[in-house]
Parts: C-alpha cells; structure tokens; sequence
C-alpha cells in the first residue's frame, strides 16, 4: 500500500508564497567533519533560516560533485560515516524540527546496498521527505521512484539546462517535492558561477505541472539566489558553497557555525 507522502514541501512552498519570498536550501554532507559535528552544523543551517535541507550521504565515486564535495565525503567517510548512521542522525534532527522539509541526494549503489524497499522504508522512518538519486537517469528510475512513493518519499529529478522541451516535460511529470534545475551543466563546484538562469526553460517545467522549481549547481552569492528568483524560480541550492565554510574552519567548530549562521543568513536575506 502506497503512503501519503509528506507535505512538508508543499506547506514551506505555501507559505513561502504568501510571504512573496523564495526558498534558501544549503546542501552539506552527512558526518561532515564527523558525526557529532554534523548534527551540529545542521541545527545551525536550521536556526540561520533555511527554509529545507538538502543533505548527502557520503559515497566514494560521487560523479555529480566536484572536488569540493569529493573532499567532504572523503571526510566523512574516514569518519566511518555510513548510510545507517546519517540515517539515525537525521532522526535526530527530525525530533527537534518536525517541519523543515529534509531531502537526500544520493547515488544508486548506496540505495542498492541494502535493497531498494529496506533503504526508502528507513528513510521514512527517520523522516526524510524526498530522495534525489543523481546516477539514475529517468529511463531506469521506475524502481526507484515506486519504492520511494510506496514509503511516501517524493522521488526528485534534475533538469538539465541543456535538455529538450520533451525531456523537461518529462522531468515535469516524474519529479515530486520540487524540481530541481541545474544552473549550468557539469558538477558541482562554487568556483564555476551560474550562469543566468534560463527563464524560459523554467515557465515550460512549470507550465508542465512541474512541482517548485529551485535552481542548483554554482550558487554561491546573494546575488544568484536573487537572478534564480527574477527568472520565475521558487528557491536556490548552495552546495559547494557551504560546504566549503565547513572546509575551511576545521578543527574551530565555534567559528564553522558563526560562519555557516552569517551565510544562511545572508542568502536567504536575498530571497525576499
């Protein structure tokens, strides 16, 4: 039997409508720098004003992410991070905030690795609300997208600037939660800017029926949170960005989480 899936997505973009702003959603690795750390830095992203998270779980061959993100899962993993433990500190973070939409980006052999229906079952457990897996191209993803909405978990898709009409309603018709649309091809990485957001390629998902468009990949500044906005976007992403604050505090996590509140904060100044 089919779950009701959640709709913390739809409440926070509801919300976020009548208050005529957009959504910040920061990405950061799970067990980053380490366990303890991790759950730490999420509370923070939280109280600093994010609207939802974004969180990866780590992997050794991330062929989405740049180095940035390589070197963090890197970090995580040599911090024994799994799959189970990232669950079990995301329940954690689900007891204290009921609300905040919480989404995985992961890739196909660590959902694999414990069965498709085990993963997503423990994903809701735990309180997850949608599952990017950014290996598995839309083609081969009907297993996965029934397991995840068996479990209630919206299964989402990314739509690639570069993509056809066809496909972006494709994409359109699949995705669940949000859409996610790349600011520019290739991977991850705060070092390569986005590029102007292709407003036409967004009013054709909409226009499609497709959920909340929010824009990845090269968000670093305010201003990119503010030009994905203006091109009729619901909300930005900063990955590489955020973690690299985390990077580049090791070792003082007092000043990692005055940087990361000063950073949501700033961002998400930037979508009203």
């Amino acid at each position: 039997m089919t779950k009701t899936m959640t709709r913390r997505y739809e409440k926070m973009f509801d919300n976020l409508k009548k208050q005529k702003a957009g959504a910040f959603i920061p990405f950061v690795t799970l067990g980053d720098p380490d366990l303890k750390e991790s759950e730490a830095i999420i509370e923070t992203l939280i109280e600093g004003g994010a609207d939802a998270l974004e969180l990866g779980i780590p992997f050794s061959d991330p062929v989405a992410d740049g180095p940035v993100i390589q070197v963090s899962a890197n970090r995580a993993l040599a911090k024994n991070a799994t799959p189970d433990t990232c669950l079990d500190l995301l329940a954690r973070i689900r007891e204290k905030y009921a609300d905040v939409p919480m989404g995985l980006l992961m890739y196909a052999n660590l959902v694999l690795g414990k069965g498709l229906e085990r993963f997503y079952a423990r994903a809701a457990e735990c309180g997850v609300d949608s599952v990017l897996v950014a290996d598995v191209p839309t083609l081969s993803a009907r297993s996965f997208m029934e397991a995840a909405q068996k479990n209630g978990i919206a299964p989402v898709f990314i739509a690639p600037p570069n993509a056809s009409d066809e496909k972006l309603r494709e994409i359109a018709a699949l995705t669940k939660g949000y859409t996610y649309f790349l600011g520019r091809a290739g991977v991850t990485g705060a070092d390569r800017e986005v590029t102007a957001p292709v407003g036409s390629k967004i009013k054709l998902l909409k226009d499609a029926g497709a959920p909340p468009v929010v824009v990845g990949f090269g968000i670093s500044r305010p201003e990119h949170v503010r030009a994905c906005l203006e091109a009729g976007a619901d909300g930005a992403i900063a990955g590489s960005a955020t973690v690299a604050i985390v990077a580049e505090n090791l070792g003082d996590a007092k000043k990692t989480r005055e940087e990361l509140h000063r950073f949501v904060r700033e961002m998400k100044a930037a979508t009203r």
